[in-house]
Order: structure tokens, then C-alpha cells, then sequence
């Protein structure tokens, strides 16, 4: 993503798109894009995330909470892979600030959702 790309995805997040968005997903996106969306979130939501890295989250999670990107999410078995590479790329970026509570939390939300 670039910096057009992600002032465009980002003004696409919101925490109540992004949970609807979620919550809609858990089944179909597969574990490993919910859980590490949700890192993603709960790494955005600390307060030793500086502004800039934050942006790229909230880029990031605006990708996947668009319904019609680069690969429809409802085309079986590659519709998540383009929204996990924006993830994965986010996620790359902050890995350093996933404490284990953060890890703890995003297993415990999967879990949930995918009861």
C-alpha cells in the first residue's frame, strides 16, 4: 500500500464497521485472518503505537472491511488473500507491540466468534 492507499482504506475503518465486519467473516475468512485482524486491533488500541503505524492499521483493516476490493471476499478459497496480505503487511510493521495480554485477547475474541 502506498500513501494514497492508505488514506483511502483508512477513512473506510471505523470500530463499529470493523466488529459488524468481523463478526459477519469469522466463519468464512478462516482463524488465521480473524485472529490476526483482531491483533491488529487490539495493537491499534495501545497507547505505545505511535500515530503513523496506527494509520497503516486502521488502512489495513478498512481493506478488509471494504466488501468489494482487488478480490471479492465471496470468491471461494482467494477472497480473503488479498484482504490477509493488507493484514500481514500491517501487522509486519508492529509485530514488536503484540504483548501476550494483546495475544491473549485476539485468541480469546477468535474463539468466540468462532464458537
Amino acid at each position: 500500500m502506498n500513501d494514497k492507499d492508505i488514506e483511502i482504506y483508512r477513512k473506510e475503518y471505523s470500530d463499529n464497521r470493523f466488529s459488524a465486519k468481523i463478526a459477519k467473516a469469522a466463519k468464512s475468512a478462516g482463524r488465521s485472518i480473524i485472529k490476526k485482524a483482531l491483533l491488529l486491533y487490539y495493537v491499534m488500541k495501545s497507547k505505545d503505537v505511535p500515530f503513523k503505524e496506527k494509520a497503516k492499521i486502521c488502512a489495513a483493516l478498512g481493506y478488509f472491511i471494504v466488501p468489494l476490493d482487488l478480490v471479492a471476499d465471496f470468491v471461494p478459497f482467494i477472497g480473503y488473500g488479498d484482504d490477509l496480505a493488507a493484514i500481514a503487511w500491517a501487522l509486519h510493521s508492529v509485530y514488536s507491540k503484540v504483548t501476550p495480554e494483546i495475544d491473549k485477547e485476539a485468541e480469546e475474541h477468535t474463539d468466540r466468534l468462532l464458537k
